[in-house]
């Protein structure tokens, strides 16, 4: 299979999972269509996302399972087609946290990503990150722009390992946001990269107030990778799907959360 084609499938399987945690369920003949791609090629992809654990195979299709563990690393150009409508939400939401003069971290990924699109209205921000689409996108705005060293990780275009964490321990910040790819409530937030998370953990011993952005659909889930117990935390923004039941547990923990 070529690199193109192995994307493209990447992308189907992503984009069937996102209709799946939408829907509950779906066809075998209404995702042919969809994708235009042969029933044939839509029945093995939903053989692969089973044995994954990611959905239950039925009659003409597939339902929709708890997931609770996330084992792939998904590349962050897939990432950033997954519940991209409460990403922007969320960013928007997270952005009124900041104040004139705060210098944020901010960590890669998708979520991330859309915190930083509206930094447009402040003046005097300094941003570190690792996150090189990030930096990118803030070398036009007013934003002070700091981009600690690292070996580049292709798949969510961040910058990890020695180098990164010597240049992040140089600082104090304010505030973090930070991306994850499972928020379990009981055991705390991970992601499926071990350099990610190691990073991840500098950045909230040198931040005063921690916030966690990420959609309800990474609830419930765990990454490979551990990154820190809910007590690391003091703010979660998502949107308006989390359960009643992970809102309370939060709010019980003495988390506040914000609903985008």
């Amino acid at each position: 299979m070529s690199t193109r084609e192995n994307k493209s499938t990447v992308s189907r399987r992503i984009a069937i999972l996102d209709k799946l945690n939408k829907e509950g369920q779906v066809s075998v003949s209404e995702l042919s269509e969809l994708f235009d791609v042969s029933e044939v090629t839509i029945r093995n992809d939903l053989a692969q996302l089973e044995k994954k654990n990611m959905l239950l195979r039925a009659r003409g299709g597939a339902m929709k399972v708890k997931q609770s563990y996330v084992g792939f690393d998904y590349p962050l150009s897939d990432k950033q087609k997954q519940n991209l409508q409460e990403k922007i939400d969320i960013g928007k939401k997270s952005s009124e946290l900041i104040e004139e003069g705060n210098t944020i971290i901010l960590d890669s990924g998708s979520t991330t990503f859309e915190v930083a699109k509206n930094f447009d209205g402040y003046n005097d921000l300094t941003v570190i990150t690792n996150a090189l689409n990030i930096a990118t996108y803030l070398a036009k705005s007013k934003t002070n722009v700091i981009v600690p060293g690292g070996t580049l990780r292709k798949n969510s275009l961040s910058l990890v390992g020695i180098l990164a964490e010597k240049g992040f321990r140089n600082y104090f910040c304010d505030k973090l946001f930070l991306g994850v790819d499972g928020f379990d409530i009981n055991h705390g937030i991970s992601t499926p990269s071990i350099e990610e998370a190691h990073l991840n953990q500098i950045m909230i011993e040198i931040s005063k107030e921690v916030i966690v952005v990420c959609d309800s659909s990474k609830f419930e889930r765990r990454g490979f990778a551990f990154i820190a117990p809910m007590s690391k935390i003091d703010i979660v923004v998502t949107d308006k799907n989390i359960s009643e039941d992970a809102k309370s547990k939060l709010e019980g923990a003495g988390v506040k959360v914000i609903i985008a």
